[in-house]
């Protein structure tokens, strides 16, 4: 199950447990039950510190627990935690074992003050790159607080029970039975939203802070570039982010970023985060702008935060990137998640041996064609133009495939359900005017990205598409107030030239900076 390069990587981690740990499996006669077993034994065969005990007898079978010796609740797998999941197994085994995790103290001390009864179930998909961040951030919390319990359900093995609670993307998180959320999720937002008290002491800290001298809004690329080159200045540098790392969180390959070959996107949103964290910036997670206020008399810029926090800065730099468009046609909002996906990496795998639909003839939207074609029983892509946006290699692959249907000069006009999830999607001829309706239970939305800039409307001069205007040096019409990456006007929304913008703007703030 795991070859000789992992297994040595696995001992090498196994070394570093400090506290036996115990596997209490619960297994059954399937495949998948037998895979489990000799993935544990493995496991077993690699530290003296860890033991196997088959007897557990857990409704969910195949699964076990990972489990501190002595003790009789930890954090259960159902399924297998292999693919993406691995090293969320591998950190729930270390965790438990004693290593600490790389977890701001004061997030420890928050979960371990939790107070109550948070039964959490959290549905992933091997191939979700969503999904580990969720597993990681819930296992975190039961094994630091035996208030908390958590089971990681591998959707793949557990179909029956994926259809019977309707889900239809991942990672989706239940509490006590109830849904608590879906999509990505940091252990800091999952705290926030059991502590109802966290964002008025956070909002209280935020404003005790002293002004920056450059204070940038937003965490991908341009953000990181921005304060790295900041920082190197010698300044007091801050960044106020959603999440650090932005689009690229959601992005499966990077293979385009000048000098490496090829990354993951939430490796490479590590990475970003780790080399601004080197350089002393003060970074400010889960922060939402909600306006902007240009400087006064003081010389300083406000920048109002949704939790009513505002942070004050000599200069700002705006990199709050794009999100996904919606189509925004009837059924899209009421079927989110429901059989609206946006992530076909993420939640493909849910519509196995099912009839889907891409709506998007782009890169994106072909690639995303290709993928769920190897995995789902057909696919209809849906493009608006006379013709595929999409490169020339992306056409062609996808026109070899024989399980895909591609309607061009059509406009998607409204998804269908049932008043639970998705049955189907209608589209126009836009050359005959034919209404259409195609039966399916899934539909992938890929159709471009619209700037996160509307809290700026009314400072900020923006495009007609919603774009921040900057000139050559990244200066908007506010002084003192630059901006870069996607949520900008430069052309060709890309990693390494909302990295190469972001560098510019911070050259330009501390230009600013020396001439005021």
């Amino acid at each position: 199950m795991l070859d000789d390069t992992l297994k040595a990587q696995l001992q090498q981690y196994l070394a570093l447990l400090r506290h036996p740990i115990r596997l209490l499996a619960s297994l059954d006669d399937s495949e998948t039950g037998t895979d489990m077993k000799s993935l544990l034994e493995t496991i077993v065969g690699l530290s003296d510190k860890v033991t196997l005990d088959t007897s557990g007898n857990d409704a969910r079978k195949p699964s076990f627990e990972v489990l501190r010796d002595g003790e009789t609740q930890g954090v259960r797998f159902a399924g297998l935690p292999l693919g993406h999941e691995f090293t969320s197994l591998v950190l729930a085994l270390l965790w438990t074992g004693g290593h600490p995790p790389k977890v701001d103290p004061e997030v420890i001390e928050a979960i371990k003050g939790l107070d109550g009864d948070f039964s959490f179930e959290v549905y992933m998909s091997l191939s979700c790159h969503n999904c580990p961040d969720v597993v990681q951030a819930l296992s975190l919390m039961a094994i630091f607080n035996p208030k908390v319990k958590t089971v990681v359900i591998e959707g793949g093995a557990f179909q029956k029970e994926v259809e019977e609670r309707q889900i239809m993307a991942v990672p989706m998180v239940f509490l006590n039975g109830q849904v608590f959320g879906s999509g990505r999720m940091s252990v800091e937002e999952i705290v926030a939203k059991l502590d109802t008290g966290a964002a008025t002491r956070e909002a209280a800290k935020l404003d005790a802070k002293d002004p920056y001298e450059v204070l940038i809004v937003g965490g991908g690329p341009a953000g990181a570039a921005a304060a790295v080159y900041a920082a190197r200045k010698g300044i007091r540098v801050g960044v106020a982010a959603e999440r650090f790392g932005g689009q690229t969180n959601d992005t499966m390959a990077i293979e385009n970023y000048i000098s490496v070959l090829e990354t993951d996107g939430p490796k490479f949103a590590a990475a970003l985060e780790a080399q601004v964290r080197q350089y002393g910036v003060d970074i400010m997670n889960l922060q939402r702008a909600d306006k902007l206020t240009p400087a006064g008399a003081d010389g300083l810029v406000q920048v109002h935060m949704e939790n009513g926090a505002t942070l004050k800065a000599k200069t700002v730099i705006l990199s709050t990137g794009a999100r996904w468009r919606n189509v925004n046609v009837p059924g899209e909002a009421e079927y989110k998640n429901k059989g609206v996906a946006y992530c076909p990496h993420c939640d493909g795998p849910l519509f196995k041996g099912k009839r889907t639909a891409v709506i998007g003839g782009g890169n994106s939207g072909i690639e995303a064609a290709i993928d769920l074609a190897g995995i789902v029983e057909h696919v209809t892509v849906i493009e608006f133009a006379d013709q595929l946006k999409a490169d020339a290699v992306l056409v062609n692959k996808l026109n070899s495939l024989p399980n895909v249907t591609v309607h061009t000069n059509a406009q998607t006009t409204e998804i269908t359900g049932d008043g639970s999830k998705v049955n189907g999607i209608r589209y126009r001829d836009r050359a005959t005017g034919t209404e259409h309706h195609v039966a399916l239970v899934g539909v992938f939305v890929q159709i471009g990205l619209v700037p996160n800039t509307e809290f700026l409307k009314g400072t900020i001069e923006l495009s007609k598409f919603g774009e921040i205007m900057i000139d050559a040096k990244g200066h908007t019409n506010v002084p003192g107030v630059f901006a870069a990456g996607d949520c900008t006007t430069v052309p060709f929304k890309q990693i390494v030239i909302a990295a190469g913008e972001g560098s510019k703007a911070a050259l330009s703030a501390f230009d600013h900076l020396i001439r005021s």
